[in-house]
C-alpha cells in the first residue's frame, strides 16, 4: 500500500512539475517558416503570371492595338515593375522591413488585378470589339489610362513582392552554420520549383478560360488566387524572423561615392580607418561582433573611410559628417554592390532572350495551327507553360536525381559550379534564339505559299525555342540570382534582389529600344521590314531573331574573357571580429602617435 501511495505521490509531483513548466516554444524561421513564404509566392506569381502569360494576346484581341505597340507596352511595363523592385527595396531597408513590404506590395498587386478583371467584364472601359481587322476601332485615351493604371498597380506590387521575397525566406536561415548554407542553396531551387510547378498545373485552365470562355472569369481566378496569397502570407505571421529596419543602403552608397571624391587626394597607405564598433539595434547582422572584412579591391572607395584630421569625429568617437566620414563597414557594402556588375551584366543580356518568347514568341504562335482534332485549339498563353515546364524538370533532375546518384558515386554532393551554370545558360540562349530563327522562317514560307494570315505549320514546331527559354532561365536567372545573395551580406539581401529584378528591367527597356530601332531602321525604302504591324507574314522576324542570337554570343565572350574572372574571385561576403579602427598598413612610431584609437 505504501508502494502504491509512493508512486501516486511521484505521479502528481510529476504532473505539478510538468503543468508548472511553460512550453517550450519553437523556434522561428527554419523551413517551418519557408512554407508559408514559397506558398505566398506560388499564389502570387499564379496571379501575375496568368496576366503576364496573356497579356499580349489581350491586348491584341480586346484592345485592337497594332503588334509593335503591344510589344512596346509589354516590354515597358515588365520594365517598370522590376525597376520598381528598386524603390521597393529602398523602402524596404529603410522604413518598412521585408514582412511590411511584402504584405503592401501583395495588396497592391491585388488592386491592379482587380481593375484588370474590371476592364474585361465592362464594356466601356474598352474599344469594341473588332471584325473587320483593318478598320478596327482604337482605344480612347482614358480608356488606355484605366489600363495604364491597373498595370501602375501591378507595378508597385511588384516592386514590394519582387526584392523582398528570397530575401525574406533567405532571412530565416542561419547562414553562419554549414546546415543553414546548405538549406539556403537548396532553398533557391525549391523557391523556382514550387511556384513555377503551380502554374503549370494552374495555368493551363486559367489561361485557356481567358481565351476561350471568358477574360472576365479568366482574370477573376488569379484575383482570388492573389487574395488566397496574401491570406497565407498573414497565416505564417507569427514563424517569421523578421528583422528590423536597417536604414537605406543607397544611401550609404551615395555617401560613399561623396566621401571617396572629398579626398581623392588622400593617399591610402599608413593611415586609419574609420571603423566603429556595431550598434546592434540598427545592424542585426553584426551579432557577436562579426562584420565584413576589409578588402583591397576598389581602393579608391577606402578613402570615404580615412580620418583625416580628429576633428571629424565627436566626442563619442562617431563620424560628425556621414558624407564626409563613412565607416568601414559601409565601403565594404558598396564594394559588394560593384564586385557583382560585370555578372549582372550577363544576366541582362540572357533576359533579353527570355523576353522575345513573351511577346514575339507568342505572336508566332498567334499565326501557326493551333489546332489538336477537330474542336479544340491550344490557347497561345499556354505556350509560355513549356518554358516553366522545362525549368521545373531540369531542377527535379539536378536536385532529385543528379546530386544524390553523384553522393552516392562520388559519397559527396557533387553540384555544377555557378561559373559552368551561367556559361551553360549563355549557350541555350544562343541556340534558342537560332532554333526560333529557323521555325519563323519555315512557318512564314508556309503561309505565304498558301497566301494566308495562319500558317499550316503546327504550333508543336514552336515548342522547342519556349523550352529552350525555360532551361536558359533555369541554369542562368537560378544561378545569378544565387550568385547576387550570396555575394551580400544579410543586410543587403534586398539590395540583391532589386538589382537582379533591375537588371530585368534593363533588359526590357533595351529590348523595347532595340524593337524599335530595328523597325525604323528596316521600313524605309520599300523593303520588307522585320518588325511591326499585325501581320508577321509581312515582316522578317527571323533576322531579328539572328540579331539577337548574335548579341548572345558576344555575352558569351564577354563572359569568359572577362566576367567569369571576377565570378572565380568573388568567394562571397567574409566576416571578421570586430575592431575599431583597422589600418591600411603598418606605419612607423611617428603615424602611430598620430592616430586615433577609441
Amino acid at each position: 500500500m505504501k508502494n502504491v501511495t509512493s508512486k501516486s505521490s511521484t505521479a502528481l509531483e510529476l504532473e505539478h512539475e510538468q503543468m508548472s513548466t511553460p512550453p517550450l516554444q519553437r523556434e522561428a524561421g527554419g523551413w517551418r517558416s519557408v512554407k508559408y513564404i514559397i506558398g505566398n509566392e506560388s499564389f502570387e506569381k499564379l496571379a501575375s503570371m496568368s496576366l503576364i502569360s496573356n497579356l499580349t494576346v489581350y491586348l491584341l484581341t480586346n484592345y485592337n492595338l497594332s503588334g509593335i505597340f503591344v510589344v512596346n507596352v509589354v516590354q515597358i511595363w515588365n520594365g517598370t515593375s522590376n525597376i520598381a523592385s528598386i524603390i521597393g527595396a529602398f523602402i524596404s531597408d529603410a522604413y518598412l522591413g521585408r514582412f511590411r513590404t511584402l504584405l503592401y506590395g501583395s495588396i497592391a498587386s491585388l488592386l491592379g488585378i482587380l481593375t484588370m478583371t474590371l476592364t474585361a467584364g465592362i464594356h466601356h472601359l474598352r474599344p469594341s470589339t473588332c471584325k473587320d481587322t483593318p478598320h478596327c476601332h482604337r482605344p480612347q485615351g482614358w480608356q488606355l489610362g484605366v489600363l495604364f493604371s491597373a498595370l501602375g498597380l501591378l507595378s508597385i506590387g511588384a516592386g514590394g513582392i519582387r526584392p523582398c521575397n528570397i530575401a525574406f525566406g533567405a532571412d530565416q536561415f542561419d547562414t553562419n552554420t554549414k546546415k543553414g548554407r546548405v538549406q539556403l542553396e537548396s532553398f533557391f531551387n525549391w523557391w523556382y520549383f514550387s511556384f513555377t510547378f503551380a502554374l503549370v498545373i494552374a495555368l493551363t485552365g486559367v489561361v485557356y478560360i481567358q481565351t476561350n470562355i471568358s477574360w472576365t472569369l479568366g482574370f477573376a481566378i488569379p484575383t482570388i488566387c492573389l487574395a488566397f496569397s496574401i491570406t497565407i502570407f498573414l497565416l505564417g505571421r507569427h514563424t517569421y524572423i523578421c528583422k528590423k529596419p536597417q536604414g537605406s543602403i543607397f544611401a550609404d552608397m551615395a555617401k560613399v561615392i561623396t566621401a571617396s571624391c572629398r579626398k581623392r587626394k588622400v593617399q591610402v597607405s599608413g593611415v586609419a580607418f574609420y571603423d566603429p564598433a556595431p550598434r546592434l539595434d540598427n545592424q542585426p547582422e553584426l551579432e557577436n561582433n562579426k562584420r565584413l572584412t576589409h578588402t583591397d579591391r576598389f581602393n579608391f572607395l577606402d578613402k570615404a573611410a580615412i580620418i583625416v584630421d580628429p576633428s571629424e569625429l565627436d566626442n563619442q568617437g562617431m563620424a560628425r559628417n556621414a558624407w564626409k566620414l563613412c565607416s568601414l563597414q559601409q565601403v565594404e557594402q558598396f564594394k559588394c554592390l560593384l564586385g557583382i556588375l560585370p555578372i549582372w551584366v550577363t544576366g541582362i543580356c540572357c533576359f533579353i532572350v527570355m523576353d522575345q518568347q513573351n511577346t514575339f514568341g507568342v505572336l508566332q504562335v498567334v499565326q501557326t495551327n493551333r489546332s489538336i482534332g477537330s474542336h479544340f485549339k491550344v490557347p497561345p498563353g499556354w505556350m509560355n507553360l513549356i518554358s516553366m515546364i522545362a525549368l521545373s524538370f531540369w531542377i527535379y533532375i539536378y536536385e532529385c536525381i543528379y546530386i544524390p546518384l553523384s553522393k552516392r558515386i562520388t559519397n559527396k554532393a557533387k553540384r555544377l559550379t555557378l561559373e559552368e551554370r551561367i556559361r551553360i545558360g549563355i549557350l541555350l540562349s544562343i541556340l534558342c534564339m537560332l532554333v526560333a530563327a529557323v521555325v519563323e522562317m519555315t512557318r512564314r514560307d508556309s503561309a505565304l505559299k498558301h497566301g494566308s494570315f495562319i500558317s499550316p505549320t503546327s504550333f508543336v514546331m514552336l515548342l522547342p525555342q519556349f523550352a529552350l527559354s525555360g532551361l536558359n532561365e533555369a541554369f542562368a536567372a537560378v544561378s545569378i540570382m544565387e550568385f547576387f545573395t550570396l555575394q551580400m551580406p544579410e543586410s543587403m539581401r534586398t539590395v540583391a534582389g532589386a538589382v537582379f529584378f533591375l537588371s530585368l528591367s534593363i533588359a526590357n527597356y533595351i529590348g523595347s529600344l532595340i524593337v524599335n530601332v530595328v523597325h525604323k531602321a528596316t521600313s524605309h525604302r520599300g523593303k520588307t521590314p522585320w518588325l511591326g504591324g499585325h501581320d508577321l507574314n509581312k515582316n522578317r522576324l527571323d533576322y531579328y531573331y539572328y540579331m539577337i542570337a548574335a548579341l548572345g554570343a558576344l555575352n558569351f565572350v564577354y563572359f569568359n574573357f572577362f566576367a567569369s574572372y571576377y565570378l572565380r574571385n568573388n568567394k562571397g561576403t567574409e566576416i571578421t571580429e570586430d575592431s575599431t579602427f583597422v589600418e591600411a598598413s603598418q606605419p612607423n612610431d611617428e603615424e602611430k602617435g598620430n592616430m586615433i584609437i577609441l
